[in-house]
Order: structure tokens, then sequence, then C-alpha cells
């Protein structure tokens, strides 16, 4: 999240607009917003069923339905443009995202 937010600016000459999606409470995000001074929202999926219906949803010590470490990139009209999925201990490559969306 530090990541995103510390280039924030190249994203929004991108025209990318950035949000943050986990399965948390609405009140851990503001939380996690405080803390890490974000300057993007965190949205919250609490019910799931945004993980559920992006089919990313794995176990994870125990416990079904977290979501699987991911990065999407939605264009105006709300179509998934590219999608990435990282293992716990991967940090999404910023410029990657970066790339993909400038071609949009």
């Amino acid at each position: 999240m530090e990541l995103l937010r510390d280039r924030s600016e190249e994203f929004e000459q991108a025209g990318v607009q950035k949000f943050g999606i986990s399965r948390d409470s609405p009140w851990s995000h503001i939380a996690w917003t405080q803390a890490l001074d974000l300057n993007f929202p965190l949205l919250s999926d609490w019910n799931g069923e945004a993980i559920h219906g992006l089919e990313i949803t794995r176990e994870f010590r125990g416990f079904r339905g977290v979501a699987r470490r991911s990065s999407f990139l939605v264009d105006q009209k709300g179509t998934i443009r590219g999608a990435w999925a990282y293992d716990d201990s991967e940090v999404p490559d910023l410029d990657v995202l970066l790339a993909a969306a400038k071609v949009l």
C-alpha cells in the first residue's frame, strides 16, 4: 500500500484511480488509512462478494474465503483489462501495472 501511495502521482498522470479492497471492516480501513497516510480509499468487501465474483478466494491458515493478493486494471466502463495474482511474500510490480495502465 505504501508503494502505491508513494507512486500515486505517476498513476494519476496515467489516468488511474486507485483503490484498495479487503475483507477487513470499514473501521479497520479508517485506521489503516491513517496509520499508512494513504491517499486513496480502502474499500471493504466485508461480505466477500467481490472476492467470490473475481474468483480470488483461497484458504489461509485454516480460514476459508480469504482473498488472494491481487491487482486489477479496470477501464472506465468497468471491464477488467488486466489481472495479476501474487504470493503472500510478493510485492506487486508497480512498473508492470503502470505500463499496462498507460496502454489503455
